[in-house]
Parts: structure tokens; C-alpha cells; sequence
């Protein structure tokens, strides 16, 4: 593998960058950009990603609005998606206020207020940009540093998407209200489509680390993008480190890790063109910072050290939910922070406890049953909710309780079914019975529905109520279910995250969401933690230094958990159950 050059490459007209969160795309995407206008290029570097941190590696504030970075002939802007949102929503809804009652208004505005919506706002946006006659006038390269993997690929998957329903749509309604003010950018779409599957014009890099889930992550992306039409893309593996650096222990099973998922990377992209990048010893913030980084200049590391002790361990987590007899416990947070480890070990401590445990999860690409494995106690019992299980029940009972239609009503409950709401939805259903199952035992849940879901249910529930419009089944149960999970000693939300910036600012967001549902956390873990260790090496003391920050921030919020980096990754109920007993020492 080559070392990514950013001295010498000579990218298409549009480059995107995506990757799973925390990978480095923002660090990338901002060296590259920079580097090619220090080389005398037209360059426009454009966040798409609402959780983006663009402002504080440039150190300036920013809007949708380019702007120079003083110092440099780089511009730069950050679209902010989420205001687009609020603005689409309000053209959505706004033709309805003073004619449909207040709680029809409260649901639309509750449909429109999910990820989706923000995607087609973003999406609208980067469009714009893309098939711009000005921008290709005034820029040689776009460069978008957009969101993670699973927005980006619907972000880049809605062309073909939005064309073909335009062209089919004859209700004028979906999951996101009337789309008759889109169906006048329809050749803006088809550009769009075609920009993106041009390999002389469009370069897509997949960005991760060195770490088998962003390479497995990165994998799928590519199987995705290839299926829509995106041919060229190019694997960038960020924060690789030589083998000559490992004097302690953590250090050499640090780089034995990574070489370990460099020599077997995913049939997808093994094939693809792969490149590397070093590891970053300090933090890239400041134009300065990424000139160094590009330049593989020696960095001084500052010599910091953290006081743990406001940290509290699993083994106080547990003794608090434990206080409050049998009830549900879920473990909440973006992909890759953990939440699967950390949701079998609070269940492993549970049941060392002489308490009976029930773990699930709600996310098909957790692997729950493979984290505990077969040696648990009779009084231990584990399963998964399958989403396309559960929204082919969800559909065919839809579809029963509305009992006869006519075809325009049913192609248009077809369309509401297409939406991403109906998944959450379906997911919630299945849900809502594992959180029943905690009259007697303790079930500790994997993954849990947002803020957005729950509050979609209530809404959409009043809107039923209503307007007597049959578009869902919300059960009995589902409803009786919302008081519960509001209740902090009934329900215990932990929010996990790691010690670096992208993970903590999608575990704020998260918690901003909850609360919208009126739900709190009731701890925060911060994973994989280099700071408890006795390391000596330059690679890890750097990487301590960089956690200070972000350990002072999370140390601020309710009941905060550190786990410290593992050198192998606990895998089965007895290493689990080891692996608390050595934490509490």
C-alpha cells in the first residue's frame, strides 16, 4: 500500500470522503483541500455532515456561504443540513397551519423532524453545488467532507431515488409530505446522477482506520455505491502506525491489531486502490497543524496527564441500576463506539449478581450472540430483533386492519410503508415486548429507538386519534410503554462513546434527541480509554493527551464510566465476567 501523497495527486473535479464516524474524514478531506490550493489550485471544501467539525479544524466560523481561511487560498463552507431541514419542514407544513387541527400539525411536524428530512435537505443542498455552471466556473475541485457512511449512501442514493418517484408519484404525499415543490428539479437530479457516476469527474474515497469495523464499514459502502453507479472509489486507511514505534505492551498489540486488519481486508475493497495515512500525533486543528501532518514533520507531545478519579467503574454503574430492582437498561450511541461489549458486560455483572438477565439487541449489525456466547447460565438468555422480519409483520398488519381500499388509497399507504419511519416504527413494536419482559429480570437492550421514533409513535398515535387516519398500528402496549421508558427508575439509559471528538459530539447530539422524548441519560461510558494505562511509548502518550479534553467534557455529565483499551477484546460470558473482576481492581 501507497502513502496517500497530497503533494502530488491530481484528484477529478469532485471528491467526496466517507467513512464511519471518528475515521478522520474531516482531517483528510480539510489536508487535501488545503495542500491542493497551496499548490495553486481553486479549491471549495464543503461539509454536508451535521455533526461536522470543519469550523474548529479552521479554527473560523462558517456557513453555507464560502469563505477564504486567512492565511491560505482555500475557501471553505459548512452547510448547516439541520437548518435546511427546519426550513423544508416549514415549507411543508406551513400551507396546513389554520386548516388542519393543532395535534395534525404537531405530527407532520414530528414526521418531518427525523433524519430523513435532514438528508433530503442536505441533499438538496450538495445538488445545488454539484450541478452549479458557477461553481465549476470558479472552482477546480469541490471537495466534500460529508457524514457518515450510512447518510452519506442515502445522501448519494436520492438522485436516482427522488427521479424515480418523481416520475411515478401521482399523490403528491409520503413519509414526508407534499413533494410537489421538488418535482421542479428534476433535470438538477438527473445532473446530479450523472455527475456522480462520471469517473472522469467524481472520485470517491472511503476513509478508515486501520480497525477491522471502519474497513468492514468501508466494504459495505463500496458494495452500495458500486450497486448505484458509482465506479470510482479509492480506499484511504488513516492513523496507520510503523512497527518500530512499539516500546510497551499496549503499544506493539496496538500495531499488531492494525496490522492484523491490513493483511485481511474485506473481499470488497480488497481489489480497490489503497493508500495510507500516518498516525496524527497531535490534535489537526489550525492551518498550521495540517501543513505539519502533510509534511511528515516531528511533533513535540505535550506531556499531560488526567485524573480519573471523577470516573466511576461498571462495577458503581451496576450497584446503581441494581438499587432499583428488575428494569430495562439500554446501551445507546452511533456505530463503533462499543455499545454491543458494553451492553454484555453490564449483562454478564447483572448475573454474576445472582440476577436474572435477558439481552437483545435492536441492531442487525450487532453481534450480541457472538459477544457472550453459548456458556451463560440457565437463569441468561439472549436473542436479536431481525428489522425485515419485523417490518413484514408490521406491513401485513397494517394492511389487515385497513381492510378495503381503493387503489389510490392503497398506493398511497404503499408509499407511507416505503418510508425510513416505517423500520423504526416496526423495530419499535418488537421492542416495546422485550421491554415487557422486565417484570421479573433485568433486559438489557443493545441499541435503542431515538428520541425521533418515540415521539413519532406519540404523535402519530394522537394523529390516529384525530383524523381517524388508519396509515399505522400503534399497539395498546406501545403506548403504555412511553410512561416507562420516561421513568429514570424503570429505565436506565447509557450513553457510550469513545475519548475523541466525532464519537462525543454524535453522543451530544443523541442526548439532545432523547430529551426532546423527555427521556435521560442516566450514565455515559467513555470506551476504550487509553488514560487508566502505564503506557511509555510517543504513539500512546499522544493519544492520552489528546483524550484530556474529551474525558473533562463527558466528566461533566451524569454518573461517568471509563473503560480502559483492551489488548484482547473480551469475547464470551467468562471472559466478560473476567474482564469485570480485573476492572475493579
Amino acid at each position: 500500500m501507497d502513502r496517500f501523497d497530497f503533494q502530488t495527486i491530481e484528484p477529478t473535479r469532485y471528491v467526496f470522503l466517507t467513512g464511519k464516524g471518528g475515521v478522520g474524514k474531516t482531517s483528510t478531506a480539510s489536508s487535501l483541500a488545503l495542500t491542493l490550493a497551496d499548490r495553486g489550485k481553486r479549491v471549495l471544501l464543503v461539509s454536508t455532515d451535521p455533526a461536522s467539525n470543519l469550523q474548529d479544524v479552521f479554527e473560523m466560523e462558517l456557513d453555507e456561504t464560502p469563505r477564504t481561511v486567512p492565511g491560505t487560498a482555500l475557501s471553505i463552507a459548512n452547510f448547516d443540513p439541520e437548518e435546511a431541514a427546519k426550513q423544508y419542514m416549514e415549507r411543508m407544513v406551513g400551507p396546513y397551519r389554520g386548516v388542519l387541527p393543532d395535534v395534525a400539525i404537531q405530527s407532520m411536524e414530528e414526521q418531518l423532524s427525523g433524519a430523513c428530512t435532514v438528508e433530503i435537505a442536505a441533499f438538496d443542498q450538495f445538488t445545488e453545488l454539484l450541478t452549479s455552471e458557477q461553481a465549476r466556473v470558479a472552482y477546480d475541485h469541490v471537495i466534500f467532507d460529508t457524514a457518515p457512511t450510512g447518510h452519506t449512501l442515502r445522501l448519494l442514493t436520492l438522485p436516482s431515488a427522488w427521479d424515480e418517484f418523481l416520475e411515478t408519484n401521482t399523490t403528491g404525499a409520503s413519509c414526508l409530505g407534499p413533494l410537489a415543490g421538488l418535482a421542479d428539479k428534476q433535470n438538477q437530479y438527473k445532473q446530479a446522477v450523472e455527475t456522480l457516476s462520471n469517473g472522469a469527474e467524481t472520485t470517491l474515497l472511503l476513509v478508515a482506520r486501520p480497525e477491522v469495523s471502519t474497513l468492514v464499514e468501508a466494504a459495505r459502502a463500496a458494495t452500495e455505491l458500486h450497486a448505484i453507479g458509482i465506479e470510482r472509489m479509492q480506499l484511504v486507511i488513516n492513523g496507520v502506525v510503523a512497527f518500530d514505534e512499539g516500546t510497551d505492551r499496549y503499544t506493539k498489540r496496538f500495531i499488531e491489531r492494525q496490522q492484523q486488519a491490513l493483511g485481511e481486508l474485506p473481499e470488497a475493497v480488497a481489489h480497490l486502490e489503497t493508500f495510507t495515512l500516518p498516525y496524527a500525533y497531535e490534535n489537526l486543528v489550525g492551518v498550521p497543524a495540517l501543513r505539519r501532518w502533510v509534511n511528515g514533520e516531528t511533533v513535540s507531545i505535550p506531556d499531560k496527564t488526567y485524573d480519573a478519579s471523577r470516573y466511576g467503574s461498571i462495577d458503581m454503574l451496576v450497584d446503581a441500576m441494581e438499587a432499583d430492582g428488575p428494569n430495562v437498561v439500554m446501551t445507546m450511541g452511533k456505530g463503533g463506539v462499543g455499545k454491543t461489549t458494553l451492553a454484555s458486560l453490564i449483562a454478564v455483572a447483572l448475573s454474576e449478581r445472582g440476577h436474572a438477565v435477558h439481552l437483545t439487541t435492536t441492531d442487525p449489525a450487532a453481534h450480541v450472540a457472538f459477544t457472550i456466547g453459548e456458556d451463560v447460565p440457565s437463569t441468561f438468555t439472549v436473542d436479536a430483533i431481525d428489522p425485515k422480519v419485523e417490518i413484514e409483520k408490521y406491513r401485513m398488519d397494517v394492511f389487515r386492519e385497513a381492510g378495503e381500499m381503493t387503489d389510490e388509497q392503497r398506493l398511497m399507504l404503499e408509499e407511507d410503508l416505503r418510508s425510513p419511519c416505517t423500520e423504526e416504527i416496526a423495530v419499535f413494536r418488537a421492542f416495546a415486548s422485550q421491554v415487557a419482559k422486565a417484570k421479573d429480570r433485568f433486559v438489557v437492550i443493545d441499541t435503542a429507538p431515538t428520541g425521533h421514533t418515540l415521539l413519532l409513535l406519540d404523535a402519530t398515535e394522537s394523529y390516529h386519534r384525530e383524523l381517524e387516519r388508519s396509515t399505522g398500528i400503534v399497539p395498546e402496549a406501545v403506548r403504555d410503554l412511553l410512561p416507562k421508558l420516561r421513568d429514570p427508575k424503570q429505565t436506565h439509559v447509557v450513553i457510550t462513546t469513545l475519548p475523541e471528538a466525532t464519537p462525543v459530539y454524535e453522543a451530544e447530539r443523541l442526548v439532545v434527541d432523547l430529551k426532546r422524548a423527555e427521556i435521560h441519560p442516566f450514565a455515559w461510558v467513555v470506551n476504550q480509554s487509553f488514560t487508566p494505562l502505564d503506557v511509555t511509548s510517543t504513539l500512546l502518550t499522544a493519544k492520552v493527551a489528546s483524550e484530556t479534553q474529551w474525558l473533562d467534557r463527558v466528566s461533566k455529565q451524569p454518573r461517568p464510566t471509563l473503560l480502559s483499551w483492551q489488548e484482547q477484546l473480551p469475547v464470551g460470558y467468562p471472559a466478560l465476567s473476567q474482564l469485570l473482576k480485573e476492572e475493579v481492581k
